[in-house]
């Protein structure tokens, strides 16, 4: 009877809590969701999607073609200017990075804080970084014109492609999701997370096309970039960030 209960007590204490007898196993709870690192099938695929798309485009290509059929379309619903203008754009908001940026604020304060380890926020300002800077590069290197404009064109004014809300939803929830996983949150949040993580980025895409404001391809390639740069943050942390002394502090083992 006395080991079990000594069995259960060191499976429910928290990661990093000191051994209250001699010899007991410090095991951290089970997570109830993957951490969602891509696969290096998912991550390859990507990349395909990426590559594939960015040429048929500056191509002029059967993809612009479709893009300036479906934008036709949604065109004619004229969401814009109807009473589901503002809730559809509410959608578009869990890709912004405002709305984003609260959650991970709230997250990532209250580990480092209770966690003593600064890895979560080198995790999302590298996240944030690697975001800005590529997502950016492919926006200014294409230069291609929102749906606004009558047609698909490709000049400096352009800033459409790939969607940076689709791009920001895929990598940033699925940093906050890791890190809820990684150490061991409520059952709650990993959940939730996971669910903004996988449906997050789907339905801002959606959100986007409906409105007009970004082209099919857009979003497609923006939930592509958000992948690989998901899978490079996972990649630096596992092959920098996490050496870091300071950083492993207060996190589970593995």
């Amino acid at each position: 009877m006395t080991s079990g209960r000594v069995s259960s007590a060191a499976v429910r204490r928290s990661p990093g809590a000191p051994s209250g007898e001699p010899g007991e196993a410090d095991v951290p709870p089970e997570p109830v969701v993957t951490p969602g690192r891509p696969s290096w099938w998912l991550l390859l695929g990507a990349l395909v999607v990426t590559a594939g798309i960015t040429v048929d485009l500056l191509s002029r290509g059967v993809l612009e073609r479709l893009d300036l059929e479906v934008s036709e379309v949604v065109s004619a619903w004229d969401l814009r200017n109807s009473p589901a203008y503002w809730p559809v754009w509410a959608v578009t908001q869990i890709g912004g990075r405002g709305t984003i940026l609260i959650v991970l604020t709230a997250l990532v304060g209250w580990l480092c804080v209770r966690r003593r380890t600064v890895a979560p926020l080198v995790r999302v300002l590298t996240a944030l970084a690697l975001l800005t800077v590529v997502v950016y590069a492919f926006k200014f290197g294409t230069g291609r014109t929102a749906p606004a404009y009558p047609g698909s064109f490709f000049h400096r004014d352009g800033a459409s492609y790939p969607s940076g809300h689709v791009a920001n939803a895929v990598l940033m929830w699925g940093v906050a999701r890791w890190q809820a996983v990684e150490y061991r949150l409520g059952a709650g949040v990993q959940r939730a997370l996971w669910w903004l993580s996988i449906v997050g980025p789907a339905a801002t895409g959606i959100a986007m096309v409906s409105l007009d404001f970004h082209w099919v391809t857009d979003a497609v390639v923006g939930a592509a970039v958000g992948v690989l740069l998901l899978g490079v943050v996972h990649a630096l942390d596992a092959l920098v960030m996490s050496r870091w002394a300071s950083a492993r502090a207060g996190r589970p083992a593995a």
